[in-house]
């Protein structure tokens, strides 16, 4: 298995440890290297690449990337893309060697331009998924249904409980035993997408929303690259509105205790 490094703009193939050719007699030597040109654009086709969205830091993303170059994924953090020009995880993701793009949401005259762009940002790379990790636009039906089966978000909370905003404080309001966050596919409507994995986070009789916070958010850090390794590896698909995992997995990796 080719295994390439994350970063990379739209054009970037990688590279192949050990593909200089043996000196040796002229048709024998060319047929060595057609065959080893062959199987590295077969390899080559198999490394997924993935397309980053963020909106602010990006610490979901920096964990994403840090995870696909230590564990060797056969895929590629082709891009990151942020909303706004000042979102800090553009640093982050350039110091990491990753290539970065801006579309300014401010700078579209509606939603529809905006999207547009963003959606031409996204297929200049070719993208295999597409991964929104602190990305805080509200997704129009018809971009979502674009990216329908590859496109995966995280959410502050064990879904379908706290959907939307002030997921920490509405868990203490309530006086729930458990929080944590939920790694779904992206639908239509907002944060009810078919769950895939989720973190559990135990609420503690002290916790305030910044600990509480805190907490959830190192967790998000495990549980996030985890399924997209698995979605790149082939492990997991959206099967007519359901979340497929490997049946090699074991029920328990669904869920990441804190």
């Amino acid at each position: 298995m080719l295994v390439l490094a994350c970063a990379g703009g739209p054009d970037y193939k990688g590279g192949i440890d050990g593909d200089r050719l043996d000196d040796g007699p002229g048709p024998s030597r060319d047929g060595r290297s057609s065959e080893r040109r062959a199987e590295a654009d077969a390899k080559l086709a198999e490394v997924k690449k993935i397309v980053i969205l963020i909106s602010g830091l990006g610490s979901n993303m920096e964990a994403i990337v840090a995870t696909c170059q230590s564990e060797r994924w056969s895929a590629n953090v082709a891009c990151v893309i942020a909303d706004r020009p000042g979102a800090a995880g553009l640093q982050v993701a350039s110091l990491a060697g990753v290539h970065t793009e801006v579309v300014d949401h401010r700078t579209h005259g509606s939603r529809v331009v905006f999207e547009q762009a963003l959606a031409e940002a996204i297929d200049r790379y070719r993208a295999d998924c597409v991964v929104l990790a602190g990305f805080m636009r509200v997704l129009t039906e018809s971009f979502v249904h674009r990216y329908a089966d590859r496109m995966l978000n995280i959410h502050p909370s064990l879904l379908p409980a706290f959907a939307g905003l002030d997921t920490h404080e509405r868990a203490l309001a309530a006086g729930v035993r458990a929080h944590g966050a939920t790694v779904h596919f992206v639908s239509p409507v907002v944060d009810a997408g078919a769950i895939v994995a989720q973190a559990v986070v135990p609420v503690r009789p002290d916790d305030t929303v910044e600990s509480l916070s805190a907490r959830v958010l190192a967790a998000e850090h495990r549980l996030f690259p985890r399924v997209v390794g698995w979605f790149v590896a082939g492990r997991l698909r959206l099967v007519e509105g359901r979340a497929i995992v490997d049946e090699a997995l074991s029920s328990d990796t669904l869920t990441v205790h804190a």
